[in-house]
């Protein structure tokens, strides 16, 4: 049985927590007062609670967009300087907290800025010599890019760009950059891929466990299945949590609502036994929009699912191991 990933009591590493109020990436406008919106439902402090060290290093600082230059893609994409400005920082910014020791949280903010967040992360683990998976808690792959993509936006590239996708090779040009094995990369939830990227996420070998296979098989299989491939691997595992995983009627605070989420209960399962393997090395939280929520509710139940994922429980139980 191997040992978790950091120590054996996780709390040995400090939490750094870093807001990016990014909303260019998406269409719509409020994602910016995401960070914002989770530090009011307390976050820092549930992770204190829980007995974690905890830095905020406050929001990252952009480049303005007329000083990264124009960048050309083959095809469309919506204010891509902007959001390059945004994540060629964010990804120097992620590799310094995860080299100074510390687990990233980074707080959201459209899912664009895991093209930062995951990059810097995984430059980290590469210089480590650990390999880095993915797993995507999304409604959508986020797998297109420009030449397919039906709107442009680019929140909606953000796993393909991770995985080395060269049609979006210029959000980075100029830049370090590592791109993730599109085979340690796993979307869970999926319920609303577009056909573009449905051809295209077969072609790379990315693993998509879409609703119905979480209906039919539950979570609990499914997610013990792929955390067994990373233990296996000696790997660390990056999670990115969109707001649309859950299904709306749980966290409306999102601007691209899709019907058939998972429940509140599954939610806290997965974060449960990403808990329990001692597996995640850092975590984006992104899309919170809370223009469209109601009264904090959604920014409440993702402060509630990151507290999950860092050890609150109702009983304590003996600590699973995958082997």
């Amino acid at each position: 049985m191997r040992e978790r990933w950091m120590t054996t009591d996780r709390k040995a590493t400090p939490i750094g927590i870093l807001g990016v109020p990014l909303e260019a990436g998406t269409g719509r406008r409020g994602a910016s007062m995401g960070p914002q919106a989770l530090r009011v439902a307390e976050l820092p402090e549930r992770l204190e609670a829980l007995g974690w060290r905890v830095t905020d290093f406050g929001d990252v600082a952009p480049i303005a967009a007329g000083d990264v230059g124009r960048l050309e893609f083959e095809g469309k994409t919506y204010l891509p300087e902007t959001v390059a400005g945004w994540v060629r920082p964010l990804a120097r910014k992620a590799h310094e907290v995860a080299a100074s020791g510390h687990l990233p949280i980074f707080l959201g903010g459209d899912h664009s800025l895991s093209m930062g967040s995951v990059m810097g992360v995984a430059r980290h683990w590469r210089e480590k010599g650990r390999p880095l998976f993915v797993l995507w808690l999304d409604a959508h792959a986020d797998f297109n890019t420009p030449s397919i993509s039906p709107s442009g936006n680019m929140h909606g590239m953000s796993l393909a760009l991770l995985a080395g996708e060269k049609e979006l090779a210029p959000v980075f040009a100029g830049e370090p950059t590592v791109a993730v094995d599109p085979a340690r990369m796993c979307i869970f939830g999926a319920r609303s891929i577009d056909p573009g990227e449905r051809e295209l996420l077969k072609a790379r070998g990315v693993t998509v466990i879409d609703m119905r296979q979480i209906d039919e098989h539950g979570v609990s299989v499914l997610m013990r299945r792929f955390l067994e491939r990373v233990q296996a691997e000696d790997g660390v595992l990056h999670v990115s949590l969109d707001v649309d995983f859950l299904d709306p009627s749980i966290a409306p605070g999102v601007g691209t609502t899709v019907p058939g989420g998972a429940t509140y209960r599954e939610a806290h399962l997965v974060m449960e036994m990403l808990e329990d393997s001692g597996l995640v090395g850092s975590l984006d939280v992104v899309e919170l929009n809370p223009f469209l929520d109601e009264r904090g509710r959604s920014a409440t139940v993702l402060a509630e699912l990151v507290a999950s994922l860092f050890g609150q429980e109702v009983m304590d139980r003996p600590t699973q191991a995958f082997s």
